[in-house]
Formats: C-alpha cells, structure tokens, sequence
C-alpha cells in the first residue's frame, strides 16, 4: 500500500518490506563477522525493536544470547525527553560484550540512559546497534556502531514503530503525508 491511515493520521510509503531485509541482512554480515568468538549478549530495546531484533537474530550465527528490557520515551508523534523504565536489566553483565538493538535513535534520550544503566554494570563493551537513525534529531553524545538506515526528522510508523501503540505491525514503514 502506498498510503494508510492510522488513528487520525494519513501516512505514506517510505521504506519498503525488501528494503527493509536488505538493510537487516547486510547488518548482521558486519555483526557475524565483528563478533565471532565474543558470544555477545543481544539486549533488545522493547517495544519497538522486536520486529528487527527478530528478524535479525535470525541471521546471526554466532554463539549468543538474547534478552530484552523495555524503555519507553514517546507520547502520540513527539519525544516526551522523560524515559520511564518499565522492564529493568538482570543479567551479569561484568566482561560481556553487550551489543543493544534499537529500532530507531533520534534524540538519543533513550540510548544515553541504557548506554549509562549498561556501564555501571561493567561489560567488556557495549555496541550500539538501530536499524534507523535521525541525525538531525540526535542532541546527545554516543557512538553508534551499526545503522541500518539514517532517515530525516520525520514521524515514522509500521516495522514495529507506532503511532500512540498502533501501526507496529505494517511490513513496510510509512511517514507522515505531506498535504
């Protein structure tokens, strides 16, 4: 489809269900191949990162674990710049490699407190993993190991992402509609 609607929102096609692979797949290449032998610890950011965190561990073939917390800062289209932390972390994290997957970065409100939370728990490293990423939005200072797709400021939804808990699960991502 190349338009929808959502709630009371008019969306349109902006990266297809196949882009969408292909950008999953050439990300865990670099994942395989970066993390042999470290047996690194997949810590998925819910809600919105469990369709690419599923679909990309499936690609992965490296010896790992997987688990999941669950932070939110979002209310309707806008980031509340308030994160509440609704599932905390429990696992030993001391001499991991820890690799966190994230549906999206644009802030970065988000990732500075997990990235911090992560920290004081002593991991051997920490990769950051999004499969998108709004530069212009970014106001905090972190490194980003893995992006999947850098896209501009605009309100998304679909692949997980939604609109007020609507919309996460669309194959494809949509934008907002220009009028």
């Amino acid at each position: 489809m190349d338009k929808i609607r959502v709630k009371d929102k008019e969306f349109e096609l902006f990266i297809s269900a196949e882009k969408i692979n292909e950008t999953i797949s050439r990300i865990a290449d670099q994942l395989n191949t970066d993390l042999k032998g470290k047996d690194p610890l997949f810590m998925v950011i819910l809600n919105g990162a469990f369709m690419f965190a599923g679909d990309l561990i499936k690609k992965i073939t490296v010896d790992c674990e997987v688990s999941f917390v669950k932070l939110s800062s979002y209310s309707g289209t806008r980031s509340t710049a308030v994160v509440k932390e609704l599932i905390g972390l429990n696992e030993v994290l001391r001499g991991r490699t820890v690799v966190v997957i994230e549906d999206i970065i644009d802030t970065g409100v988000t990732m500075e407190l997990m990235i911090g939370k992560l920290k004081e728990m002593d991991p051997r490293d920490v990769k950051i993993v999004t499969f998108l990423f709004k530069p212009e939005a970014l106001t905090k200072d972190f490194a980003i190991d893995y992006v999947g797709i850098e896209i501009p400021n605009k309100f998304i939804v679909g692949y997980g992402l939604d609109y007020d808990g609507f919309g996460r699960n669309l194959p494809d991502i949509y934008k907002i509609a220009t009028t």
